[in-house]
């Protein structure tokens, strides 16, 4: 699968994005990163709105539309490399390396977003009070979960690393302010380690 124009990764420092930028420098195709500003609350933009009309980052214009949420996003990227192997090629592997990134998604991002963005699912004080303390607990559990049944280690398929790893450093990179120490999920801390020391990882922590 080739490119007929560079891809635009629209981001925000701090964000999960990160995960789609360090998957565009491992693949080394051209790209362009555009910053969107959450400070100046751009996302809610009409501008931006056209290009991802759930107000959120990342989001991935390529020649054939756009994309947004990570799964989708690492999945494309990977499949424009087939022969890196960034993705798993067995139809099963392939499934289970959807359903780790699908974890991160949807539960790991949401037990993190209890603790500043109870907005979402609740208004009143006390029940936002009430998520923002059950964070260290969810996101320690959920952790604990992925040490034990998903790092198959190094990575988190066993040997082959795969662009589910840069998605897991950005979700361990929660933990500290989540009240977590990663020290105590040592599998975890030795991967985040890991990470730190990859030229792509380097590169997106950049911007």
């Amino acid at each position: 699968m080739t490119q007929g124009y560079p891809m635009e990764l629209f981001y925000a420092p701090g964000t999960v994005a990160l995960a789609s930028l360090i998957a565009l420098h491992e693949v080394e195709l051209p790209f362009t990163a555009t910053l969107v500003d959450f400070g100046s609350t751009q996302q809610q933009s009409k501008e931006y709105l056209q290009t991802n009309p759930k107000g959120r980052v990342p989001a991935l214009v390529c020649d054939q539309g756009i994309l947004s949420e990570t799964p989708a996003i690492l999945a494309y990227i990977a499949a424009l490399v087939p022969e890196r192997e960034l993705a798993p090629r067995d139809p099963f592997a392939f499934a289970k390396w959807q359903e780790f990134n699908s974890y991160l998604a949807s539960t790991v991002h949401v037990n993190h977003a209890h603790r500043k963005r109870g907005h979402r699912w609740a208004k009143q004080p006390t029940s936002l009070e009430d998520m923002a303390s059950q964070v260290k607990t969810t996101m320690f559990e959920s952790f604990a979960l992925i040490q034990e049944h998903y790092l198959k280690g190094p990575w988190v398929m066993g040997e082959q690393y795969t662009l589910a790893d840069g998605y897991l450093f950005k979700a361990a990179s929660w933990l500290e302010g989540d009240g977590v120490d990663i020290a105590t999920l040592p599998r975890i801390a030795a991967h985040f380690e890991a990470m730190k020391q990859r030229p792509a990882v380097q590169a997106a922590l950049s911007y």
